[in-house]
């Protein structure tokens, strides 16, 4: 048996609150199904450029995160492409864009 997770609208929203707290801009680009949507994040460095970071879950069923576009930030085009191509699979998922150009991203979970 899965244990109980969290509504995705609601961890979207802590998410939001503690970028804030983190003095981190943190927007919701694209809603998806509220209770359980996956999430992607827009990684916004600016000049450095972007990262997707892709939801997951680890043999604990800890959440950790997946680098989609790669070890290395690429341009904003790339990034857009593959949130569009990945929307295309998955009408249901969140799109959250954290713009911060050290990278912080606080979103509980481990990237990989």
């Amino acid at each position: 048996m899965y244990p109980a997770r969290l509504r995705t609208r609601i961890w979207i929203a802590s998410q939001v609150r503690a970028c804030g707290v983190a003095g981190v801009v943190a927007t919701v680009v694209r809603r998806g199904d509220e209770d359980s949507g996956a999430v992607l994040i827009k990684l916004n460095r600016y000049a450095v450029g972007f990262t997707v970071l892709v939801q997951t879950r680890v043999a604990d069923d800890a959440v950790a995160w997946l680098r989609g576009t790669g070890a290395e930030p690429v341009g904003e085009e790339v990034c857009d492409a593959y949130i569009e191509r990945a929307v295309a699979r998955d009408p249901d998922l969140w799109v959250l864009e954290i713009e911060d150009p050290d990278g912080r991203a606080p979103l509980g979970g481990r990237i990989a």
